[in-house]
């Protein structure tokens, strides 16, 4: 069983190409037109042993927030179609990791109940070249279009960078176990028999 996606998005604002692999080894090759946001997507892949190819060309001389909403929303079209009919996935994944400063928690259920949690901390040094609050859109995007409940914790921490490193890799490292294949396990995990 293959689990792969290719997806591409085009609108007015951005034109996205995105080839995902659930099964890889954390081999990347990231063009979002951000360097930051490049670093922090290599960070989810790596930490999830995820293969992702990404093109992006966005109007990020208006406003980054278009591209990273937008990506959101095409990698979580991917993961939804990568998953195919969620048969034998665990459903759900925790992973708690530190960065210097920082600790992060995040809790998946893929349930195809869509809904995000984003919690960080209110007197979080900000740093001046990207603002930490489109990655809440990012998240947002990611968990509406991959049929996921998707909670971001991170109680403490006082450097940007480091939060939000913590953030990414607990949710690569959540998501791999949410998406893996538990031999016990037939059909899809619910009482219901459905998603």
């Amino acid at each position: 069983m293959q689990r792969k996606a290719e997806v591409e998005r085009i609108t007015k604002e951005t034109q996205i190409n995105l080839s995902f692999n659930l099964d890889g080894s954390g081999n990347i090759d990231i063009a979002s037109g951000i360097p930051f946001f490049d670093h922090m997507l290599t960070l989810f892949c790596v930490h999830g042993f995820f293969d992702l190819s990404l093109r992006c060309g966005g109007d990020i001389e208006v406003d980054y927030h278009h591209t990273i909403e937008d990506i959101g929303l095409t990698l979580g079209q991917a993961v939804d179609d990568a998953l195919g009919d969620r048969k034998r996935i665990r459903r759900y994944g925790f992973a708690v990791t530190p960065m210097d400063d920082a600790l992060a928690n995040v809790a998946i259920d893929l349930s195809k109940r869509p809904y995000l949690v984003f919690r960080l901390p209110k007197e979080m040094i900000s740093d001046p070249g990207f603002d930490a609050t489109l990655v809440k859109e990012f998240f947002r995007a990611f968990a509406n279009k991959g049929g996921m409940n998707l909670h971001i914790n991170v109680d403490y921490g006082e450097n940007q960078h480091h939060i939000l490193e913590a953030v990414f890799k607990a949710t690569g490292r959540a998501m791999a176990h949410a998406c893996g294949i538990d031999p016990k396990i037939s059909g899809v995990r619910s009482s219901k028999g459905t998603l």
